[in-house]
């Protein structure tokens, strides 16, 4: 009579993939389930997420019912990596990638060095110029489209003042077209202005992430022209918005 007794004081919890657990219901929070189990009643406290149980049948016969949990927000893609896509225009076709935001916009330092051919140019404007020159300014950039591989494409603007540590002020304004991967690995080339004429730049860079959500984006960039080239290195950094 006794064993009798005890396996009618069982609760019978069913989750939702199937499994029953015999066992003695505690709590129940808005999150989670807390029972201990009848086989081990001397055992640890278990805790199961609500959303993850379907059914508890009390000892005395009454029983519970829980709902489907509720559907996720609308997302462009399936699967366990996609999020609901940010408020604002989507571009079509669009995708959203767990690491897919990555805005490269913010400050850029660095340096320019100038081979011979540049140098020679250059100095025909601006005497005693050196062939090393710092870099300071900002890149602004725009994504045009993104692919559901992760690829993206961008437009960036990038201004620039060097010489600053010679006395000088040159002024220099880029315009670039280019590509980068779902990783972060970009490319490009566009126009490039300055006080000694139009050349192309040729352009590419990765950024450092961190976890704290900042960004570290190094750029290399290759102006020819004029029997040589510039050659710039920027670095700068700025926040990943979500």
């Amino acid at each position: 009579m006794l064993a009798a007794s005890r396996a009618r004081a069982q609760d019978l919890l069913t989750k939702r993939n199937g499994d029953e657990i015999q066992a003695k219901i505690l709590e129940i929070t808005p999150l989670e389930v807390k029972y201990r189990r009848t086989d081990n009643p001397d055992g640890p406290l278990i805790s199961v997420y609500k959303a993850e149980v379907f059914m508890i049948r009390y000892a005395n016969g009454a029983k519970e019912v829980f709902g489907a949990p509720a559907a996720p927000p609308a997302l462009y893609q399936t699967g366990p990596v996609a999020r609901a896509l940010p408020p604002g225009p989507v571009v079509p076709g669009d995708v959203v990638l767990p690491d897919e935001d990555v805005h490269l916009s913010g400050p850029r330092l660095g340096f320019t060095v100038l081979t011979d051919g540049p140098l020679s140019r250059g100095r025909q404007e601006l005497s005693g110029l050196n062939p090393f020159l710092t870099q300071f300014g900002w890149q602004f950039e725009t994504r045009l489209f993104r692919l559901p591989n992760g690829v993206s494409g961008l437009a960036e603007f990038v201004p620039l003042v060097g010489g600053l540590e010679q006395g000088q002020f040159i002024p220099s304004v880029s315009g670039i077209l280019g590509i980068r991967g779902p990783k972060g690995f970009e490319f490009g080339l566009g126009p490039n202005l300055t006080p000694i004429g139009a050349n192309i730049v040729l352009a590419l860079g990765t950024s450092i992430r961190t976890d704290s959500g900042l960004n570290f984006p190094v750029n290399l960039a290759v102006v020819p022209g004029n029997g040589g080239a510039r050659i710039s290195l920027l670095v700068g950094f700025n926040a990943r918005h979500r």
